[in-house]
C-alpha cells in the first residue's frame, strides 16, 4: 500500500514539487523558531535592564555584558563546531552554484552551527540581519532534505550536494534546487516570494533557467504563507497579514510630485552603497597591513567581535547616546 501511494504521489505531483513543498515548510518552521528565540533573547535583555533601574552603573554593565556574552558564544561555537558557517554564506553559495566544490559547506554540522550562531548573534540586539545567512541556511536545508528524499524516492536525489556532481543532468537538477533554496531563504525572512525569486536570479546571475522561476516562486510562496500562518497560530496576529504593513492609498498609491523624491532617494542610496563598499575595502586593506594585529587576532579570535560588540552596545546605551537613536 505504501509503495503504491508513493508511486501515485510521484506520478501525480512529481519529485521536484514534493521536494519544494517540504523545503518551504521546513524553512518556514526554522525561520519561525529562530524569530521566537531571538525575540525571547531581546526581551531578556530588556528585562535585565528594567530590573536594575535603581542603579545606572549596574544597568550599563547588564546592557553591555549581555550582548558581549551572546556574540562571544556565537563566534566561539561557530569556530569550534563548523568554521564554514562563518559569514553570510552568499559568496560561498555563488561559488557552489558556479560548479566549484566546497567541502563541508552543506552538511548538518554546518547547519547547526549556522542556526545557533545566527540566533545568538541576532538575539544580542546588535545591528545585524538574517537575510544573507538565511540564503546559506536554506541551501543547507535543501542539501539535507535531498538526503532524506534519496532514502524515500532514490533517483536524482542520490547525488550528494557536497561531493562532485556525476553527470550534467544531475548537476543541472541540483543547481536548480539550490537556486530555489536561495529564493526560499529570502522569502521566509520577509514573507516576500517575488523578492526571493529576484534575489535568487541575482545570486545565480551567470545562468538562470526559465523553469527555475516557478520552482523558486512556488517554494518561496509556500514558505512565506506557512511563516505567516505560524504567526496566527501563535496568536501574534489575528489573521494573515503582511509582515511589514503599509498605509498607501489603493486608488492612487503615490502623487506625481513624489517621483523626484524617489529618484533622489535612489541616487543617495546608490552613492551610499558605493561609499560603504569603498570604506569597507579601506578598512580591510588597513587591517591586512597590520601584521602584528593580524597575528594577535588569529590567536585570539574572540577578542575582535567582543570589542566591536562592547563599542556598539556602549553607543546604544539608553541613558547615553542611545536616547538619540530611537524612541522609548
Amino acid at each position: 500500500c505504501a509503495s503504491r501511494c508513493q508511486k501515485f504521489l510521484i506520478s501525480r505531483v512529481g519529485e521536484d514539487w514534493i521536494f519544494l513543498i517540504l523545503l518551504g515548510l521546513l524553512m518556514a518552521l526554522v525561520s519561525w523558531v529562530m524569530d521566537y528565540a531571538i525575540a525571547f533573547c531581546q526581551e531578556a535583555q530588556k528585562w535585565m535592564y528594567g530590573g536594575l533601574d535603581s542603579n545606572m552603573l549596574l544597568q550599563y554593565i547588564a546592557w553591555v555584558t549581555y550582548p558581549v556574552v551572546l556574540i562571544t558564544f556565537s563566534a566561539g561555537f561557530t569556530q569550534i563546531l563548523a568554521p564554514q558557517a562563518v559569514g553570510s554564506g552568499i559568496p560561498e553559495m555563488k561559488t557552489i552554484l558556479r560548479g566549484v566544490v566546497l567541502k563541508e559547506y552543506l552538511t548538518f554540522k554546518t547547519f547547526v552551527a549556522k542556526v545557533i550562531g545566527l540566533t545568538c548573534a541576532l538575539g544580542s540586539g546588535m545591528p545585524l540581519g538574517k537575510e544573507g545567512p538565511f540564503v546559506h541556511v536554506a541551501s543547507l536545508c535543501a542539501a539535507l532534505l535531498s538526503k532524506f528524499m534519496a532514502a524515500v524516492f532514490g533517483g536524482i536525489y542520490m547525488v550528494k550536494m557536497e561531493e562532485p556532481f556525476e553527470g550534467c543532468k544531475n548537476e543541472l537538477r541540483n543547481t536548480e534546487m539550490l537556486s530555489a533554496a536561495c529564493a526560499v531563504g529570502v522569502g521566509c525572512c520577509f514573507a516576500a516570494p517575488i523578492g526571493g525569486v529576484l534575489f535568487s536570479i541575482e545570486v545565480t546571475s551567470t545562468f538562470f533557467a526559465v523553469r527555475n522561476y516557478w520552482r523558486g516562486f512556488f517554494a518561496a510562496t509556500f514558505s512565506a504563507f506557512i511563516f505567516r500562518v505560524l504567526a496566527v497560530w501563535n496568536q501574534e496576529e489575528e489573521t494573515i497579514t503582511a509582515l511589514f504593513k503599509t498605509r498607501f492609498r489603493l486608488d492612487f498609491p503615490f502623487d506625481l510630485q513624489e517621483l523626484p523624491a524617489f529618484a533622489i532617494l535612489g541616487i543617495a542610496c546608490g552613492f551610499g552603497g558605493a561609499l560603504f563598499v569603498y570604506l569597507n575595502r579601506l578598512i580591510v586593506e588597513c587591517m591586512r597591513k597590520q601584521k602584528t594585529i593580524n597575528k594577535f587576532l588569529l590567536r585570539k579570535r574572540l577578542v575582535y567581535p567582543a570589542l566591536v560588540t562592547l563599542l556598539v552596545s556602549t553607543l546604544t546605551f539608553p541613558p547615553g547616546f542611545g536616547q538619540f537613536m530611537a524612541g522609548q
